[in-house]
């Protein structure tokens, strides 16, 4: 698990550069299309940022919890303030990717999630990616009612 937290936040982070690079010199066109194209990178970019920052927290938290020795039982990211008696019957922990969060596995088949990842990554991400899918929808669309009006 470790290893492929240690993959994704590399390619988080080039992914961002990417889609930053793709949106930056897309703005140098004067069409409406290019700029949505750009519009749409630049946010992509700010979604795979913001993904990979949360990606951070939740590598922190299996740090944490893969630390061992005095004082990791239950695991310290599973410690909520207020909530001991829950944190106590705390066995294991897995990682959900979509959406970013870290798990905490109590007995008898429970599971609640760690307030690991900031509250806000998730929806932010969500809204971002959404808004990125629209732009470039809106720029495929201009273009393609362009070039069927052109043609005619």
């Amino acid at each position: 698990m470790v290893l492929l937290l240690l993959l994704l936040l590399p390619a988080g982070f080039v992914a961002a550069l990417v889609f930053a690079g793709c949106g930056l010199s897309g703005l140098r066109h004067s069409g409406r299309a290019a700029r949505l194209r750009s519009l749409a990178a630049l946010l992509a970019a700010v979604a795979a940022a913001l993904y990979t920052w949360g990606l951070l927290h939740v590598a922190g938290a299996v740090v944490a919890a893969e630390d061992g020795g005095a004082g990791s039982s239950p695991l310290p990211p599973c410690r909520t303030p207020g909530q001991w008696e829950r944190a106590q019957h705390v066995i294991d922990y897995s990682v959900d990717y979509v959406p970013l969060r870290f798990v905490c596995e109590t007995t008898g088949g429970g599971a609640y999630a760690a307030e690991a990842v900031p509250v806000h990554v998730n929806p932010a991400v969500l809204v971002l990616a959404l808004a990125s899918a629209g732009c470039a929808g809106a720029a495929a669309l201009g273009t393609r009612r362009r070039d069927t009006s052109g043609a005619a």
